[in-house]
């Protein structure tokens, strides 16, 4: 039998999910700032899993023993054993170090994570292929690895995306640039990976940019001799009072800037004879007025008469073409900073002079109902959501990119690039498709300077700058709005932009080969190849739709190197995989059924060529809840889509032998904290045997009750967190279920997937309450009492009658510390109100429910160095109990819905291998002194 991967048995996901969880706060670099994408996967978690896919779990007796003595061989981290001494634990420590951000261009790192996989791989690594690419992490990570990747979606945008990170730097690796500027300056040897292409894309790039600001720069004038940042502007209406029919500004909130030693503020001055409102800039101390918006929706404040304005109205307004603008303030950068002004009329006559020569008129699709609020308000046309100057900067750009493409086709020709007319769509190498190439960035440049280059950003007060239009997965209605400076060097600038781009192409992998096409998933027939991809979920993103958005700027300048990536006048929409009611006349069965049936025959068609060598990794978002019960005391929690993923891969041959919860998400404040919920779970996949048995249903929880629990107890070890414990719990007993044919109840009918979920739940519940029986009884009293009255008060009789059935007393109880009681009520402890100066080897009668919460209160109050002191003079195996007594506690409350408790149960638990290495540690002093 051959060895498991190491993915099939255990992972690092503290370090994976902790590198993941970091990977938000990067930009310089990341292949996010390449071009938005929706839900994009972290580089950290892609990297480990693929890895972790291909090798080998070094403990396994039948490894290749070539793998087992390269793991012996790794050096640990600084010299410093952090996991352990088995080849496990040393390739644990160094998946550590690979996951990290900072190690992602370090070739020393990766070279040793090539050499590993070749050497678990017999020297063949497989290509790898991510049918629903995306954003492109996965395909990028592969590559990284030194596999040949694959990438494939039926978005186009996502098909460019993944052409500029993986199949076109490899194309021109190595290469020196071919601008006058460079070209003879560095010989060829010293221009590594895509530093030569890049180093092109920024020449060119700049030379737009000059040639856009020789035709358009008298639109961006400077004011008090200052380059202005932004212009800001309130879509206004009309008046609805027939005494007042003032122009009304639609302004949501007055301020400028929050900041301390900045403030700035509008002040708005009613005009009754002119019916309008002017605006001054206030600075220094003080504060604005009341913001006229009311509540929420599309309700405001007349400013001149004080009529509010209902909904209604404003939408009638706006539909009948009568929305306007009004500029409320300027914003320059000056020698200290940013400086407001007041609006002029000479600065609104400027904006209103631009005169766009085309603009991306394709009509929004008008089903969707969440996608683009604006159209409630007559926004029907992409081009709707630019004002003519964002229009006139846009269209600039856009035209240049093709003269740019031909400067650069001629320079090429000059270093002596061939001149075979080949294209890069066709393989092209010379001079032409080197031309196209750098083009390629030249434009989603502009389409991505789109993103910042709307009248639907937002201007940031807190940090005085211009938010993007995609702050999240759809695109909102914004009342007032920035119109920024492309030829500024403050947000929105096209080479701000492009500097962005280049440091992703600067850390590009551009080795091995990689292939991006477009392909829909149910139809890619290949040769066996390993394979990892992140489906859409359900019906979480509308990706067509919101693409769209990009899409109409990329395929006028693009289209001509790829026709039939840009054939269409839109994304295409009726083949993409999501549960979308509106493309299924608003029914949610037929969208749902859409959906599974699509998902069964993509998975069916991986079957067919999908290696037997690799398990299959698949990436899906586990937030999605249609409702939750409970059921003979056990919580159920209900899920259309993680159901329908589960189906699909398992009715299509595929048994799941591993879940794996990967959190991406850093929890800096209490509302995350409270929801904090696994970001996505990965499934591990192996192919069916097509003999696989039948099993009947008392064989299937024989196996579970069997199986199950040494596998949690496994991931308690780890520290698993218990927000993460019942997700992860699903792989062991999913993988008895899949493993079988079917699974069949008594008189012969199947057992569904939300059947065996449910016994899966049962079990996990049943395995964390055994701890009960095991504890101290004023531990188990307080479980109980914990159970029915959580920290609230509950009657003293009560308590009395459930003390007794522990063989205790309340007396003992309160002497233990575990409760308050007094005025015929009792009340549990909660750890802020342990006393302090606790010591377990003084307390007669420690019990396990003070250890946790006494540990709680020092781990969050003092640190894990002084937990850890604690835990050391803890008597016996109290520790584990301790543990596991955390555990049980998350568990009752994620039941009763107490999310500020569960936070610090789980906390403590994730806390655990520091607070227990801290015991550790503190326990070996006193034998190092003796020694000394």
């Amino acid at each position: 039998m051959p060895a498991k991967k190491l993915i099939e048995v255990a992972l690092p996901l503290k370090a994976i999910n902790h590198a993941s969880a970091r990977e938000k706060s990067i930009r310089h670099g990341h292949p996010s700032t390449l071009h938005l994408w929706w839900a994009r996967r972290p580089l950290a978690s892609a990297r480990a899993v693929i890895f972790s896919s291909l090798v080998d779990d070094p403990d396994d007796p039948q490894a290749n023993p070539h793998f087992i003595k390269a793991c012996n061989d790794l050096p640990p981290a600084d010299n410093v054993k952090t996991n352990g001494d088995t080849p496990r634990m040393r390739l644990f420590d160094f998946i550590e170090r690979l996951v990290t951000w900072e190690n992602t261009t370090d070739e020393q790192t990766m070279n040793t994570a090539r050499q590993l996989i070749r050497i678990a791989t017999n020297n063949n690594p497989p290509p790898l292929l991510d049918p629903f690419a995306g954003g492109g992490s996965i395909p990028l990570e592969a590559q990284r690895l030194g596999l040949e990747a694959h990438a494939s979606d039926l978005n186009p945008v996502a098909v460019m995306i993944n052409k500029a990170m993986i199949e076109i730097p490899p194309r021109f690796a190595n290469q020196r640039p071919v601008n006058p500027q460079q070209r003879e300056q560095i010989v060829q040897g010293d221009w590594q990976g895509a530093a030569g292409l890049a180093a092109d894309v920024r020449y060119y790039g700049e030379w737009m940019r000059e040639q856009a600001h020789a035709k358009i720069g008298n639109l961006y004038p400077k004011h008090k001799g200052e380059t202005v940042i932004a212009w800001l502007w309130a879509r206004t209406v009309q008046c609805p009072n027939p005494a007042c029919r003032a122009t009304m500004p639609l302004v949501s909130s007055f301020d400028l800037s929050k900041k301390k030693d900045k403030r700035a503020w509008l002040m708005p001055y009613p005009d009754k004879h002119e019916n309008k409102v002017r605006f001054e800039v206030q600075t220094g101390d003080g504060k604005p007025p009341e913001s006229p918006k009311v509540g929420r929706g599309a309700k405001f404040k007349c400013l001149v008469c004080n009529e509010v304005a209902p909904d209604k109205h404003i939408k009638s307004e706006s539909m009948a073409g009568r929305m306007g603008a009004q500029l409320t303030a300027i914003v320059t950068d000056g020698k200290h900073g940013r400086n407001y002004h007041s609006p002029t009329d000479e600065q609104v006559e400027i904006a209103e002079s631009a005169k766009p020569k085309w603009k991306p008129h394709q009509e929004m699709n008008r089903d969707t109902t969440n996608i683009v609020s604006g159209r409630g308000y007559g926004f029907f046309y992409w081009s709707d959501l630019f004002t003519p100057r964002q229009l006139t900067a846009l269209t600039t750009f856009s035209d240049l990119v093709s003269e740019a493409r031909q400067r650069v086709y001629q320079d090429a020709l000059d270093v002596g690039l061939p001149d075979d007319n080949i294209p890069l769509r066709d393989g092209g190498r010379g001079a032409f498709a080197y031309g196209e190439a750098v083009s390629v960035y030249l434009g989603m440049n502009v389409s991505k300077q789109a993103n910042r280059t709307s009248s639907f950003c937002f201007w940031d007060s807190g940090v005085g700058n211009i938010q993007q239009v995609f702050a999240r997965q759809a695109i909102p209605m914004i009342w007032d709005y920035p119109e920024g400076n492309p030829f500024s060097n403050s947000s929105g600038n096209f080479l701000g932009h492009l500097e962005y781009t280049l440091k992703v192409l600067e850390r590009s992998p551009a080795n091995p080969a990689g292939f991006s096409n477009q392909q829909d998933a149910a139809q890619i027939n290949r040769d066996a190849i390993t394979l990892s991809t992140d489906p859409p979920y359900y019906d979480n993103i509308g990706y067509a739709d919101l693409s769209d958005f990009f899409y109409v700027w990329m395929r006028d300048n693009l289209r001509d190197i790829y026709p039939d990536i840009f054939s269409t006048m839109l994304v295409p929409k009726a083949q993409e995989l999501i549960a979308s009611r509106y493309r299924h006349n608003n029914s949610k069965p037929a969208a749902s059924e859409y959906f599974e049936s699509g998902m069964l025959e993509t998975f069916t068609n991986i079957r067919k060529f999908v290696t037997d060598e690799y398990p299959l990794t698949v990436y899906y978002a586990f937030k999605q809840q249609d409702a939750s019960f409970i059921k003979d005391g056990v919580l159920h929690r209900v899920s259309t889509s993680w159901e329908t993923m589960l189906t699909s891969l398992i009715k299509a041959g595929f048994s799941i032998v591993g879940t794996w919860p990967m959190r991406t998400e850093l929890s800096t404040g209490l509302k995350t904290r409270l929801n904090s919920l696994a970001s996505s779970i990965i499934l591990v996949c192996r192919p069916r045997p097509h003999d696989a048995p039948l099993l009947s249903l008392g064989a299937f929880l024989q196996a579970l009750r069997r199986e199950l629990p040494p596998a949690l107890k496994a991931m308690q070890s780890g520290s698993i967190a218990p927000v993460d414990l019942a997700q992860a719990s699903i792989g062991p007993g999913m993988a008895i279920y899949s493993r079988a044919s079917r699974v069949l109840e008594a008189d012969g009918s199947p057992i569904d997937i939300r059947t065996a979920l449910m016994r899966i739940n049962e079990e996990l519940q049943n395995h964390l309450a055994q701890i009960d029986g095991d504890l101290d009884a004023e531990s188990r009293f307080a479980i109980d009492w914990f159970k029915q009255h959580g920290f609230k008060d509950g009657l003293y009789g009560e308590a009395e009658t459930l003390v007794h059935a522990k063989n205790t007393s309340v007396d003992t109880v309160k002497k233990s510390g575990l409760v308050i009681s007094g005025g015929g009520k009792v009340r549990l402890k909660d750890w802020p109100e342990m006393e302090p100066g606790w010591d377990p080897q003084r307390d007669k009668y420690p019990t396990v429910w003070e250890a946790v919460h006494h540990l709680i209160e020092r781990a969050t109050n003092h640190g894990d160095k002084i937990a850890g002191e604690l835990l050391s003079r803890m008597p016996g195996d109290m520790g584990g109990e301790v543990r596991d007594l955390a555990y049980r506690l998350y568990e009752i409350c994620d039941r009763e819905g107490w999310a500020e408790h569960a936070f610090y149960y789980n906390d403590f638990v994730v806390r655990w291998p520091q607070i227990s290495e801290e015991a550790l540690r503190h326990k070996r002093q006193p034998e190092q002194s003796a020694l000394m």
